[in-house]
């Protein structure tokens, strides 16, 4: 590759939400556990940067670990705890009825947030967290911002000359993944198809 002057695609910079302890962490229940029977089972969350020109934005996403279907995710330029509120509402307007569920993330501080914690309680959740500094007890996610990025992003940067030009294009990726890509672990269906076989 050098000899031909060719390079890989490779993240440039990567977001840390972790700034200390700033309220609870919860157990890692999960434990790289990522076994599941059904959907709606166990749930993983995590925030990822992206970088152009114009400045930075962050996507906060949930996905489902039976079917890695984006249950709901949030873009912004800002990585706030609006973000996070955005992205809970409309995962709970879309599926109301989760008890029972357990939902992992690793120890960014919006989740350690009382309204993060508050707002999963409320729904019969329960909280799971990835050890201090551990990429691989949350991989699952991991993996999905590697492939959305290597689809559609790097490389592409200057495609988007805009914040509602890129938020456009992770509209149409997210509705592409969930509806149209099959992989190996679905059967070969897309997510959403998969969530419906699995749950007949």
């Amino acid at each position: 590759m050098h000899q031909m002057r060719l390079c890989g695609k490779r993240p440039k910079e990567k977001y840390h939400s972790y700034i200390g302890t700033v309220g609870k962490i919860a157990d890692n229940i999960i434990n790289r556990d990522f076994s599941t029977k059904a959907p709606f089972e166990k749930w993983t969350t995590d925030a990822s940067q992206f970088n152009f020109s114009w400045g930075k934005c962050y996507l906060s996403p949930i996905l489902d670990m039976h079917t890695n279907e984006i249950i709901s995710y949030d873009l912004s330029l800002r990585p706030d705890l609006s973000q996070i509120k955005r992205m809970l509402h409309r995962a709970f307007k879309k599926f109301p009825h989760v008890e029972g569920l357990i939902m992992h993330s690793d120890q960014g501080w919006q989740y350690q947030h009382w309204f993060y914690r508050k707002t999963l309680k409320e729904h019969g959740i329960i909280q799971s967290m990835s050890r201090k500094g551990n990429c691989y007890d949350n991989c699952i996610m991991e993996t999905f911002f590697g492939r959305l990025k290597n689809e559609m992003y790097y490389g592409e940067e200057k495609k988007y000359k805009s914040f509602e030009a890129f938020s456009k294009a992770i509209k149409e990726y997210m509705q592409y993944y969930n509806n149209k890509r099959i992989q190996k672990k679905t059967n070969w269906m897309p997510p959403a198809k998969y969530r419906l076989a699995s749950s007949c």
